[in-house]
């Protein structure tokens, strides 16, 4: 498929023009792999969900190349196509020539997706992590890069509210972990570092053996405690977001953490299943999400930001110094 930009400012796909943002697909994209993300932008304004729907389609598309690659090769020579187009500023595929211009329009730098890129080229090599700082940098690649473009759609002109934001990304990318680790290790992945796994093959992993089962439910309960500290951190730098978008990441971001929560309830047990947060659950979370963002404070205030929390983040996009543990607001 073709895609070619009109005198008119549309876009021409197939002999059909249509609007910037309305090429086929985004929102259903969103709503079937983004349940999450879907169910908050009924929060947002709808250009606003129309732009985030486009953004979860480039990221989602970029995701799939590897996750659904019958053959590496081509999956790795598809997603270097990508960056180098990124490179470039423009490209002959349509999901990433509309990208591209959804960054011309929102101020994105291209380095930032082309982290994520260079996160999923990860994805068809790594195995197994080396320990917690190999696994924050995957998490900022393939999610941190995310909540940095989030935050540029969603309005957020301030420099630091970009910290905050990689932080969301990245707690909500080690619940995914938590939550998805027998299906990872189908996929011959695993995500939790430590050395109880040394000893333990990633088929004794997926199918929850026994001799798996501690090592599983402690790397998992480790895992989310660690979420936790980027969720806090997260929902702080909420402050420089437009109030309308800061109440829909504000609810999808809980809803993910109830994620976690669910997982808990199992007793970090993954081999009992994956763990879903319902229809209702949801709704009654983002009841609460919204009383929470009438009555804090912390949403009005300026909010500082904890450099630790990027030590291992050294050398990648829009990172805090860990020296500098606490900023105040940029002029």
């Amino acid at each position: 498929m073709s895609l070619t930009r009109a005198r008119t400012g549309k876009w021409v796909t197939s002999g059909e023009a249509v609007a910037p943002g309305q090429l086929p697909g985004a929102r259903a994209v969103l709503r079937r792999h983004g349940k999450s993300f879907h169910f908050a932008g009924r929060f947002l304004p709808a250009k606003d969900t129309e732009n985030s729907a486009r953004l979860y389609r480039f990221c989602r598309y970029v995701d799939d190349l590897v996750d659904e690659a019958a053959d590496t090769t081509a999956a790795r020579r598809k997603v270097n196509a990508i960056l180098r187009d990124l490179e470039r500023g423009s490209s002959a595929d349509p999901i990433a020539q509309d990208f591209l211009l959804l960054s011309r329009e929102k101020g994105i730098p291209l380095e930032v997706p082309s982290e994520l890129c260079k996160g999923a080229l990860q994805d068809l090599t790594l195995t197994r992590v080396t320990g917690e700082p190999e696994l924050l940098r995957y998490c900022y690649r393939v999610a941190g890069t995310v909540g940095l473009m989030m935050s540029r759609v969603l309005g957020a002109t301030n420099p630091w509210a970009s910290a905050h934001a990689i932080d969301l990304g990245i707690g909500m990318q080690l619940t995914n972990i938590a939550r998805d680790v027998m299906e990872d290790a189908r996929r011959g992945r695993l995500y939790l570092p430590g050395k109880d796994f040394d000893s333990l093959r990633l088929a004794q992993i997926a199918s929850g053996s026994p001799d798996a089962r501690k090592p599983l439910r402690d790397g998992v309960k480790q895992l989310l405690a660690l979420a936790e500290n980027y969720y806090e951190s997260g929902e702080r730098g909420l402050a420089y977001l437009p109030a309308r978008a800061r109440l829909a990441i504000l609810v999808a971001a809980r809803v993910y953490r109830s994620i976690g929560r669910e997982i808990a309830f199992q007793d970090y047990a993954p081999w009992r299943g994956r763990a879903v947060v319902t229809t209702r659950k949801k709704i009654l979370i983002a009841g609460k999400a919204v009383v929470a963002f009438a009555a804090q404070q912390r949403f009005r205030g300026i909010p500082t930001h904890d450099g630790k929390l990027h030590k291992d983040l050294a050398g990648l996009p829009d990172t805090h110094s860990p020296e500098e543990a606490v900023y105040e607001r940029r002029k």
